[in-house]
């Protein structure tokens, strides 16, 4: 592995999205399901979207408290979420997303450079650009 790496984890999951997966430090342990929207059975497991959209909402907001940082502006109270989607095979399959991005107490514009800046930091936003369709979108500014 590279000497650049800061971090790394590993998860190992058996049986697909009907099963389970377990990161090396055992910290998540989840069952796996498949939703009924897909054809599974909806079960109370979680599934690998639901995951992806957990990771990139926190990866970007870790993104847009910086960008503010660095500017000298309070994001206390914003908040991020992610929605990940995916295309039927009829439609070419693979994966959407749809970020949104609340930043109260801000005027618009502030809010927006911000957003615009932690869309180009994040390494979610980074891995994915150019590979699926995605929409940020800043959904409060003031």
């Amino acid at each position: 592995m590279s000497n650049d790496i800061m971090y790394s984890t590993t998860a190992t999951s058996w049986g697909g999205r009907k099963g389970r997966a377990v990161t090396n430090d055992d910290r998540l342990d989840l069952d796996l399901s498949v939703p009924a929207e897909m054809g599974g059975d909806g079960g109370e497991g979680t599934n690998p979207e639901q995951l992806f959209a957990l990771g990139w909402s926190a990866c970007f907001h870790s993104a847009l408290k910086g960008a503010a940082r660095q500017q000298k502006v309070d994001v206390s109270e914003s908040a991020v979420s992610a929605t990940i989607g995916v295309r039927s095979f009829d439609a070419g399959g693979g994966l959407t997303a749809r970020i949104e991005v609340e930043v109260p107490g801000l005027e618009r514009d502030v809010a927006q450079e911000l957003v615009d800046q932690a869309h180009q930091m994040c390494p979610y936003s980074r891995a994915t650009r150019g590979n699926i369709d995605v929409d940020v979108q800043l959904v409060q500014g003031e």
